[in-house]
């Protein structure tokens, strides 16, 4: 009898999980939503980070200057390797990380430690970093990184002719460059805002993952807000030094930056300590929103699947 009570209890939290393909599909829409609305506040942060002789004064300053100089249009380039970007890392994102969460839970009792939360996120933001933000990023950055009007003026055309260029030029390791910092920044930001969002959803809305209460989206976006705001903190000099090797290309010969650590002790001797943090005020304007964004519809997505699929069979 107690056996079967048991089995009755696996097959309860068995039927209560939400399966990753969902996550998965919840977390690209949201991505693409995401990228459509911020993909200015991106280009602006990518051009302070790059702005070594001070042409911009600040945030406003800087997409004025790129709307007046090279169009409105130019505060959305590199959207297309920036939404298919977003919407195949998200897909990633939330996939690995529910994979990673079921290993981690508890066989007896389904339930998940915040260490297991914590680790979860962390190998999620890895597994993103290595196999779809640093090849993406390479072409996106290098295509914002370019100023001109005309387009026969431009190294690179779009972004597949950008990765050819890169390829036939760099080797295919020139996709990677960057690579260390960005897994760096990517596990510390997933390990901190899957185990900050989970801990909002319960201290704000008394949310529980599977207990099929579908937050608002306002609701969603506040607990998105907030658990976007730690990461860019801590990771600045990270995505600083990301950004950097990614830019930096072999024409004039040697690269001017031999590795993360080198990258980071060349800034700090060249352009100061604070100067690790460039582009941090416009990280703060796109990541927290972003999360916010995104979470907004994966939440409802997640929600519809637990109401509709779960609870409905219970």
């Amino acid at each position: 009898m107690k056996k079967d009570d048991a089995q009755n209890n696996s097959n309860l939290h068995q039927k209560k999980s939400i399966p990753p393909y969902m996550k998965a599909i919840s977390g690209s829409l949201g991505g693409i939503v995401e990228a459509s609305c911020l993909q200015p506040i991106d280009v602006i942060k990518t051009r302070l980070q790059l702005d070594r002789s001070g042409n911009y004064k600040g945030i406003l300053h800087c997409g004025t200057t790129i709307s007046q100089t090279e169009g409105v249009r130019a505060l959305w380039k590199g959207l297309t390797p920036f939404a298919t970007h977003l919407t195949l890392k998200y897909a990633l994102r939330m996939g690995s990380n529910a994979v990673l969460q079921s290993a981690f839970k508890d066989p007896e009792t389904g339930k998940l430690s915040g260490y297991g939360r914590f680790l979860s996120g962390f190998g999620a933001g890895v597994l993103e970093a290595i196999i779809i933000v640093t090849p993406f990023e390479v072409v996106k950055i290098r295509l914002q990184q370019q100023k001109g009007l005309s387009p026969e003026l431009l190294k690179y055309k779009g972004p597949v002719h950008c990765a050819g260029m890169i390829i036939r030029e760099e080797g295919f390791r020139g996709l990677w460059a960057g690579v260390a910092p960005t897994v760096m920044r990517n596990g510390t930001n997933q390990s901190a805002m899957f185990t900050a969002k989970n801990a909002f959803d319960v201290l704000l809305w008394k949310k529980h993952e599977g207990d099929g209460k579908v937050l608002q989206p306002w609701q969603s976006m506040i607990s998105g807000f907030l658990a976007g705001t730690a990461g860019p903190i801590c990771t600045g000099p990270f995505d600083v030094v990301k950004t950097r090797l990614m830019a930096q290309s072999r024409e004039g010969g040697e690269l001017k930056y031999k590795g993360m650590v080198h990258a980071i002790r060349t800034i700090y001797a060249e352009e100061g300590l604070l100067a690790l943090w460039k582009g941090l005020l416009p990280r703060l304007m796109r990541i927290p929103p972003g999360q916010a964004i995104m979470w907004a519809v994966a939440d409802q997505i997640i929600g519809l699947y637990e109401r509709r699929y779960l609870h409905a069979s219970i």
